[in-house]
């Protein structure tokens, strides 16, 4: 297969019986990283089949033909290997099973050619191997879960100032105004950019771990989440940074009640 290929043509072995085990045994934990972290739930006999004749095609690499025929030739035997692993349902399902299997193959041939270059035992690399595609599928599932918490958040303020934010949804800010019954969305201050001169804030207790205060509110002209336009929220300001890489904004827990 040509994924040996792009991990780097030195750990082919001369030996015909050795690049063929070395190749199936890399496909194979290729196909099994894309039916774990996409959950496809295929059976490991068909993983298996199309590890072997990703191998059994090993022979295409050595064909002297046009690099451009080269490449239109290995993107037919992926998705071979995808279609033998995992079926068809459609184009789209289809289409994400091949890009993952470029992606994997990517990111364990950069991994495989710096050990490569750095050790010459290659049963070392191989044992390797499985165990960076373990760290990528840990990786990966843990990146999914988390960016289905991230949403698009469009505020305008009564003074037609626009903002648009990163928003997390936070399941722990159940943050309501006691007097208006309103959820809360929490926004860094630093983000209105000097322009929250707004009439009329409303100014709300709250309590948190080992820590409470009176968070400023203002009630907002229009709220969009996702494009979807959601009513009777307000708006908080903190002066504290979040801990969350790239997020400018909390939402209310009350937010999921409300975008389904």
């Amino acid at each position: 297969c040509y994924f040996i290929f792009v991990f780097n043509i030195k750990l082919i072995s001369r030996n015909c019986k050795i690049s063929f085990f070395i190749n199936f045994f890399i496909d194979f934990f290729l196909l099994l990283t894309i039916n774990i972290a996409l959950k496809r739930f295929s059976k490991v006999r068909r993983i298996i089949f199309a590890s072997f004749f990703g191998s059994v095609t090993l022979i295409s690499l050595f064909i002297k033909i046009h690099y451009i025929a080269l490449f239109f030739l290995k993107i037919i035997m992926a998705i071979i290997m995808c279609l033998i692993a995992f079926g068809f349902k459609n184009m789209k399902y289809t289409f994400y099973n091949v890009l993952y299997l470029f992606m994997t193959s990517f990111i364990l041939g950069g991994f495989m050619y710096y050990l490569n270059l750095e050790y010459s035992n290659k049963i070392i690399i191989l044992l390797i191997g499985p165990l960076i595609l373990f760290v990528f599928i840990k990786s990966l599932k843990a990146l999914k879960e988390i960016k289905n918490y991230y949403y698009k958040v469009s505020i305008i303020f009564s003074n037609d100032f626009h903002l648009v934010l990163t928003g997390f949804l936070d399941t722990g800010n159940k943050l309501i105004d006691p007097i208006t019954n309103k959820p809360i969305i929490i926004i860094n201050k630093r983000k209105m950019k000097g322009n929250l001169n707004i009439r009329s804030p409303m100014y709300v207790p709250y309590h948190a771990l080992n820590h409470e205060g009176i968070l400023e509110c203002v009630k907002p002209k229009k709220v969009m989440v996702d494009d979807r336009e959601i009513r009777n929220y307000l708006i908080g300001f903190s002066n504290d940074s979040f801990k969350l890489n790239g997020i400018d904004c909390l939402l209310n827990y009350k937010i999921l009640e409300d975008i389904k």
